[in-house]
């Protein structure tokens, strides 16, 4: 698949990586970064997504995510990302998704975007939510640990009793630093996680093209 992610933003939390462990599919470990684990909140706006590289699918291509991940290793040495939950507002993508053991969830999202900050809201049909928004600083990122935690080209996943690794291209993220302007959120804590005050990396890009290969079996 091919598809653009635009006005990311990325906020994240040192978590144990004892926390993490629990959600890893089988054969991988967390991956860390300063001795911990790393819980991210994002938020994007999916825009053209379509099979292969041709024509985007019209609508269902376009639409906002924001999800929670943690950060894999594989007995190979292959880093990934893993989802706890991702937050759609196109049932149609949420179900299809779901079917390949993704784990969407079907929300009200907004996104918002100008000269007074970039930011998200979810809202679930039961319960869970969050809104978030950021000022970018126009000042690049390029430490170690906005490395870490965006440069990821693949995620692992369980599907059928197996774990996957599905991989995906895209050039560098444009990283910006990124001053929050709020903040409020339950997604991480219904995920499993418990996570105290604002996040500890806050950061934001314009935006990337990215596509996804064939998902591979980890052996083992």
């Amino acid at each position: 698949m091919d598809q653009f992610w635009g006005y990311a933003v990325f906020l994240h939390w040192r978590i144990p990586s004892s926390a993490a462990a629990r959600f890893m599919p089988a054969g991988t470990d967390p991956d860390e970064h300063d001795g911990d684990s790393w819980v991210g909140l994002i938020g994007f706006r999916m825009r053209g997504a379509g099979f292969g590289r041709g024509v985007p699918v019209p609508y269902f291509g376009t639409f906002t995510e924001v999800n929670v991940r943690l950060y894999s290793r594989d007995r190979n040495g292959v880093r990934g990302v893993v989802f706890l939950t991702l937050d759609a507002s196109r049932l149609a993508v949420v179900l299809g998704a779901r079917a390949a053991g993704i784990p969407y969830v079907w929300s009200r999202c907004r996104a918002w975007h100008g000269p007074d900050g970039t930011g998200y809201s979810v809202d679930r049909l039961r319960g869970a939510s969050s809104s978030f928004s950021v000022l970018p600083t126009g000042s690049v990122a390029a430490d170690p640990l906005s490395v870490h935690l965006t440069a990821r080209f693949g995620l692992h996943s369980r599907f059928a009793g197996r774990t996957l690794y599905i991989p995906n291209t895209h050039t560098p993220w444009p990283l910006q630093s990124a001053v929050l302007q709020h903040w409020d959120d339950s997604l991480v804590q219904a995920a499993g996680l418990a996570v105290e005050g604002p996040p500890e990396s806050v950061l934001y890009s314009p935006g990337v093209q990215t596509q996804f290969g064939m998902p591979r079996r980890l052996e083992g």
